[in-house]
């Protein structure tokens, strides 16, 4: 270092509080690192004494000032040091400046002095130490006169840490009956002040609560057992409070206390044991298999499957086999359940034993006896009133369908199994036997046959018999009796079928005509043997004949040959049938074998006109010729009604309908005004109705009547010209009109419309008006010379049909 920067060197002053800090913190630092600074620092005295040139380099190479001290959670601001350098004369020509971790904020320096103050209060825990860099600058040439050096400032610790339990909160299980010195759980804590600065962070662990039965390793928390064979029976959980002191648990120091909950899991260290050496129960006689007689329970102080346990019934002294017992899974009581059917006439108490034992077993705690205990069972019958009980659960009887009214079928039994032995009354349940086809005696349970029976209608009948008491409850029960009908020979064999026997005319003689079978609705025992036969006659039959096949079949023979249908169509065959019964019975039936124009194959045709014909017994050619004719007669009736109905339309096209008046809607007077044109009343013309009227609330239905009206007066005017104008039929015909507009609220007087004369009397006619028909008042007789034409005319309106006398 030849320059003069080089000659100068940094020099720092602390205050009384720093030193005495640095002294605090020197005796935590090395031995060798203390050696050092006291080389130094002697080294350093000697130099100066001698004056020497060498100081300042020595005290570059070695700052002692570098770690500067302040103390934690100090209120008051102070200074913690000075930095000078060797060119400050004192004239304040030096500028320092401060540069760094918590240059401003938490430290602060004065650039003419160089003294080190703190802004505002430490914590060791939020920062340990400050990374601060120092230069000093001349004010003059603003040039730095030694170069820019770094230095620490470090927090002193002091003991302002509450110690902490971690991994709260502490649970821990260990086995009931285990040894002293069982490790139970560790407990740690922490503290966040300094472990390397005095005792501040120095923890030592202790029990507050949970005494004698734990202890604890002061420095590692470890909590192990200190009392032997804990009895998770007696007590299961343990509460066990730790605590935990700063300072070495030294005065002055903190602490704090977790809660660790210490459970005893169970073993197997209790046998089941009954309460009590007898348990009694009843159960009625009448109970049904599996019904629950009762429950017990042996008690087991431990839990879970150290507690599970099996019962079964030993030493049975009264036929245990009548009962069963069974663990109930949930609850771990022995469930008695009933396994046969009790009879409290027969047996009326049971007494056995019955026994617990546990499933697991640990012989480290019991011997395997001990985990065995047994109780006595008693259990009695109560008697119950009960249905009378049959002898049989069901009876099987045959009788023959011949039976005779009264035969006795068979006879049914029951008795009262209770004590008192009630007297017993039989009898059929009509839903059962419908047809009361048979009835029992209610004394003694005989049933006899009622009705004639048959088989072929029913060969079986189910009937269900009821016996029940005639005293006390009148309990009753029922069985079911199975008639079978026996088949007798009753019916007579028939033919299978309906045959229609034919023979082609080229048949030979001995040929197979029809092959026959039977029916027959009996059935014997050793099955059907029909036999086939021709009725017995004096003459021997010339064309056929019956062979019995003796296998229920028979065959239609031919005795000759050269059938032709021209000799004979059809020919009649009575055929027996026999069955083997006893009586034998048998029936005759006649067949009709036809002669046949067969075809090339020996085929009969059986549908068809050709087979029309030869069931009718013509020929083919007479068959068509009918035919024929039919078809030509049934044609010609179509064409005379198509032709018959075209003619009528033509007449009715030609018929003029009556054109009815509309009405309008609105209501009037029944005010019409009417005229006749020409003095002989040729030129007739309706009235013009001076207001309108109201519409007619039937006309529809007046309008269907009208029709019919129409049709008597064209029926009376065909026949007008052999009647004269007092002829009865036409006038009765006036009356019966003028009485139906009279009568009718709602008809306008429409007889204005017309004027009614005779032609060819040259009688005058009167108004048929309704407005004074009921007033028959006398008309002037009006001479008119010339004949007037009359055109008579239906109920309201004219037509061009009308007919001119």
């Amino acid at each position: 270092m030849g320059s003069e920067e080089e000659t100068h060197g940094w020099s720092v002053k602390m205050s009384v509080p720093s030193v005495l800090a640095m002294v605090t913190v020197f005796s935590m630092i090395p031995g060798e690192v203390l050696s050092d600074i006291r080389g130094t620092k002697g080294l350093e005295a000697q130099q100066m004494a001698q004056g020497s040139t060498h100081l300042h380099r020595r005290l570059k190479r070695g700052w002692i000032w570098k770690q500067l001290f302040v103390p934690e959670e100090d209120p008051t601001l102070r200074v913690i040091g000075q930095l000078k350098s060797d060119s400050d004369r004192g004239e304040f020509a030096i500028k320092y400046i401060l540069s760094g971790e918590g240059a401003g904020d938490v430290f602060e320096i004065d650039e003419y002095s160089g003294e080190i103050r703190t802004l505002k209060r430490l914590d060791r825990e939020e920062k340990a130490f400050y990374v601060l860099q120092a230069q000093a600058i001349n004010r003059r040439s603003n040039e730095p006169e030694e170069p820019e050096s770094e230095f620490i400032i470090k927090v002193q610790d002091i003991n302002d840490n509450v110690p902490q339990f971690q991994n709260e909160p502490y649970v821990s299980s260990i086995p009931e009956m285990c040894p002293t010195g069982t490790t139970v759980a560790q407990v740690t804590a922490t503290d966040a002040d300094d472990p390397m600065f005095g005792n501040n962070a120095k923890l030592i662990y202790s029990i507050l609560q949970g005494e004698p039965y734990f202890s604890v390793e002061p420095k590692t928390g470890i909590i192990v057992t200190s009392w032997p064979d804990m009895d998770r029976e007696a007590r299961e959980e343990y509460l066990v409070v730790v605590q935990v002191k700063d300072m070495l648990g030294l005065s002055g120091g903190y602490s704090s206390s977790t809660t660790v909950t210490v459970s005893l899991t169970d073993v197997n260290d209790n046998g089941p044991t009954f309460q009590h050496h007898q348990y009694t129960f009843a159960v009625p006689e009448n109970a049904a298999v599996g019904t629950t007689v009762g429950r017990i329970m042996a008690q087991d102080g431990d839990t879970g499957i150290n507690a599970r346990m099996t019962y079964s019934l030993k030493d049975d002294l009264e036929e245990s086999s009548t009962f069963i017992i069974q663990t109930d899974p949930v609850t771990q009581e022995g469930v008695v359940l009933l396994a046969k059917a009790l009879d409290y006439e027969t047996k009326r108490r049971f007494v056995m034993a019955a026994e617990a034992v546990n499933d697991h077993v640990d012989t480290r705690f019991l011997t395997l006896d001990e985990f065995t205990d047994r109780t006595t069972l008693k259990i009695i019958v109560e008697d119950v009133d009960e249905p009378p009980v049959f002898l049989s659960p069901l009876y099987e009887w045959k009788v023959p369908e011949n039976a005779a009214v009264g035969t006795q079928v068979g006879s049914v039994s029951a008795r009262d199994t209770d004590t008192v032995n009630n007297p017993i009354r039989y009898s059929i349940d009509k839903r059962s036997d419908s047809t009361k086809a048979f009835k029992i005696d209610p004394n003694n349970g005989t049933i006899t046959v009622a009705k004639a029976l048959d088989r072929e209608t029913s060969n079986w009948h189910n009937v269900t018999v009821e016996a029940k008491e005639t005293t006390q409850n009148h309990l009753s029960s029922s069985v079911v009796v199975f008639i079978k009908v026996l088949d007798i020979n009753d019916n007579v064999p028939r033919l299978a079928r309906d045959y229609q026997p034919y023979i082609c005319e080229g048949t030979q003689a001995g040929e197979l005509i029809q092959l026959l079978n039977a029916v027959d609705p009996d059935d014997p025992v050793e099955g059907h043997h029909f036999y086939f036969s021709m009725v017995p006659e004096k003459h021997i039959n010339p064309n056929f004949t019956i062979r019995d096949n003796q296998d229920n079949t028979g065959a239609i023979v031919a005795r000759r040959s050269t059938f032709t249908r021209k000799d004979r169509t059809q020919y009649l065959l009575p055929v027996v049938v026999t069955d083997s019964g006893s009586p034998a019975l048998s029936s005759t039936t006649t067949l009709t074998v036809s002669v046949c124009s067969c075809q090339p194959a020996g085929h009969c045709p059986t549908g068809g006109v050709e087979a029309l014909a030869l069931s009718m017994g013509v020929s083919l050619q007479t068959l068509l010729g009918l035919l024929v004719c039919l078809v030509t007669l049934t044609v010609l009736s179509v064409l005379m009604l198509v032709l018959r109905r075209h003619r009528r339309k033509q007449q009715e096209g030609l018929e003029v309908e009556v054109k009815e008046l509309e009405l309008p809607e609105t209501v009037s007077q029944k005010v019409l005004y009417y005229g006749e044109k020409g003095g002989g009343g040729g030129d007739l013309s309706f009235c013009q109705p001076v207001v309108p009227l109201r519409r007619h609330p039937k006309r529809k239905e007046r309008r269907l009547r009208r029709e019919d009206v129409r049709a008597s007066i064209r029926m009376s005017l065909r026949e007008s010209h052999l009647i004269g104008p007092e002829d009865e039929v036409f006038r009765q015909f006036i009356l019966d009109r003028l009485a139906e507009a009279d009568e009718d609220p709602h008809v306008p007087p429409f007889d204005c419309l017309r004027t009614f004369v005779y032609e060819g009397s040259g009688s005058p006619t009167g108004s048929l008006s309704s407005l004074d028909s009921l007033e028959l008042l006398p008309e002037p007789q009006v001479y008119n010379p010339r004949p007037p034409l009359v055109r008579l005319t239906p109920w309201y309106g004219g037509a061009e049909e009308d007919t001119v006398f």
